[in-house]
């Protein structure tokens, strides 16, 4: 049935005139197919994705990460559903370092003993097992706190462990000029609340082993070297092994490829857990939507391309590799991408992606058409009256090579280990002070990790937006104005929060 209704021409209307096709209107056909595709999706229809995903990683190592026994069943899962859809959809495969934390520890010996939480960077090197004991020395802080020679320059720190503040360049540039001054490690602490959840960006740009800090136990380190020397206990190790890891990607078999509005979710999730909300959640609200389009009578006149992409946490791989390999004119013929990662936090935000830079935060403006997919799903959210947010283009997700390609994005995520602020919980509900997903990249982002209601929110996000540009794109080129624009102008709305959910670089 849903092949049959994807590859059958869509049958014209009676026409006056004999012989001639009714005239086509791509706004009433994509008013028509995203209510249809709003009213049918749902969080309960998508939830049976979500325990297909918590069965399987039960049944694996207890995670879905790329390269991995688990992410290859959720590959194939998601295969399945979408070739008895009718669906055409291809395996892209690519290699990469696949990495599993082995150990991550950091105390005090002395003055005053005690244990720091540190998370290992993805892609450090690892120190010997058991780790070392050294001198901690803390790299001044500036603009630019740790990433040129001259920051070493006030002190030796051979064989020390190097305490930098987070900022001005990527960890990866911290921890070489650490290496350069002599350290034998570093500990990078955060210049924000929350988890420090970094990468080195690839495997070759290691020199020594790294791990990630709060700004709470940052402050406290800096705390202890002001009353005097410290030492500690360092111990980061990392295993790391050439994998193999595949894409899925799903398209109409109907709808012009020169028009091609693609939407996408990363499928991995980490080594520390199943991964259920971060990012079985826009997987499976994609995957739900996916499947009522193809159930619809619809037959949409632009191709709608679904990816389901790997090895995201490990540094957006997956969807880097995809863009890279585009040519030029495959390139031109994706007239947007839509991003979806963690849409159901437990303590989360309804978060849009600031396309224009209306709330100056961050990064600036994604390409041309960004600002109208903003504005489009806050028009959307307001209709429903759900109240919504901006949130910076910090790269931290899939859309970041579909930016650097110059094709207009967007999307929705509801905040990963970002700190809600008390304004927010009045707006959104929650709890002010902590994480927006406590369960952020651990063993407990599981089926209790997960908040219907936001997920049920951003699948009718994913539906409507797949209703409306399967049929219809003039919205992308309508002026955003201050009348029609980008900001929220919901009560409460905040906005401009930095945002994101994979592994930072800097």
């Amino acid at each position: 049935m849903a092949a049959t209704a994807l590859a059958t021409p869509l049958l014209l209307a009676a026409s006056p005139h004999p012989g001639r096709p009714a005239p086509h209107d791509p706004g009433k056909e994509a008013a028509k197919l995203s209510r249809e595709l709003v009213r049918k999706t749902s969080a309960h229809d998508a939830h049976r994705h979500l325990r297909q995903f918590q069965a399987i990683a039960d049944s694996t190592e207890g995670h879905r990460a790329a390269g991995s026994l688990g992410h290859d069943a959720s590959a194939a899962y998601v295969y399945r559903q979408l070739q008895r859809a009718g669906y055409k959809v291809s395996y892209e495969s690519f290699r990469f370092t696949y990495t599993e934390t082995l150990a991550e520890k950091l105390s005090v010996v002395t003055p005053t003993p005690r244990d720091v939480t540190i998370k290992a960077m993805t892609y450090t090197p690892s120190t010997k097992t058991g780790g070392l004991t050294a001198g901690l020395l803390a790299v001044p802080d500036d603009e630019t706190p740790g990433c040129e020679a001259a920051d070493y320059a006030s002190a030796d720190f051979t064989g020390k462990i190097a305490l930098i503040k987070r900022g001005g360049c990527s960890f990866a540039a911290k921890q070489a000029a650490a290496a350069d001054a002599g350290a034998a490690g570093a500990v990078i602490h955060n210049n924000v609340e929350g988890v420090l959840s970094g990468t080195l960006g690839e495997v070759t740009a290691g020199r020594i082993p790294t791990g990630g800090l709060t700004l709470e136990e940052g402050e406290k380190l800096l705390a202890d070297l002001a009353s005097g020397e410290v030492t500690v206990s360092f111990e980061i190790r990392e295993f790391q092994e050439d994998r193999p890891t595949r894409n899925v990607i799903a398209e109409t078999p109907g709808g012009s490829t020169a028009r091609t509005v693609m939407l996408g979710a990363h499928l991995d999730s980490v080594t520390e857990g199943p991964g259920i909300n971060d990012n079985g959640s826009g997987s499976a609200g994609l995957l739900d939507v996916a499947l009522k389009l193809a159930k619809s009578k619809s037959n949409p006149a632009n191709k709608v391309r679904f990816a389901w992409w790997s090895a995201e946490e490990n540094g957006l791989i997956g969807s880097e590799k995809y863009v890279a390999a585009l040519s030029e004119k495959q390139r031109e013929q994706i007239a947007l991408y839509l991003n979806f990662d963690m849409i159901a936090s437990p303590n989360g935000v309804q978060f849009v992606f600031d396309g224009d830079d209306s709330d100056q935060v961050g990064e600036g403006p994604g390409p041309e058409g960004s600002a109208q997919l903003e504005r489009d799903i806050n028009e959307f959210l307001d209709r429903k009256g759900k109240p919504h947010e901006g949130t910076d283009f910090t790269g931290r997700s899939d859309y970041g090579p579909f930016i650097e390609a110059g094709i207009p994005s967007g999307g929705t995520d509801t905040g990963a280990e970002g700190i809600k602020t008390a304004a927010q919980a009045e707006v959104f509900g929650g709890e002010a002070g902590i994480a927006y997903d406590p369960c952020y990249h651990a063993a407990c982002d599981d089926l209790d990790n997960i908040d219907m209601g936001h997920f049920d929110t951003n699948i009718d996000v994913i539906a409507n937006a797949v209703g409306t540009y399967a049929h219809d794109l003039r919205s992308l080129t309508r002026p955003v104005t201050p009348e029609t624009g980008t900001g929220t102008g919901t009560p409460g709305s905040g906005g401009g929060l930095r945002e994101g959910h994979g592994r930072d670089t800097e």
